[in-house]
C-alpha cells in the first residue's frame, strides 16, 4: 500500500511539471512579443477584443 502511494504521489508530481513549464514558455512568449509591438497597435488589438466580446469600452 506504501509503494501504491509513493508512486502515485511522483507520477502526480511529474504530470505537473509539464503544464507548468508550457505556462511558463507561453507566458514569456507573451511578454517578449509584446515588448516588441508598437503601443498603438497593443492598444488597437485590445480595443477590437472589447468589442468582439461585447464589453463596452467606450
Amino acid at each position: 500500500m506504501t509503494t501504491l502511494v509513493q508512486n502515485t504521489a511522483k507520477t502526480t508530481a511529474k504530470s505537473a511539471v509539464l503544464p507548468a513549464v508550457m505556462a511558463l514558455a507561453i507566458g514569456l512568449g507573451i511578454i517578449f512579443v509584446a515588448g516588441h509591438v508598437q503601443a498603438s497597435a497593443l492598444h488597437d488589438a485590445a480595443h477590437d477584443v472589447r468589442h468582439a466580446t461585447g464589453f463596452p469600452c467606450h
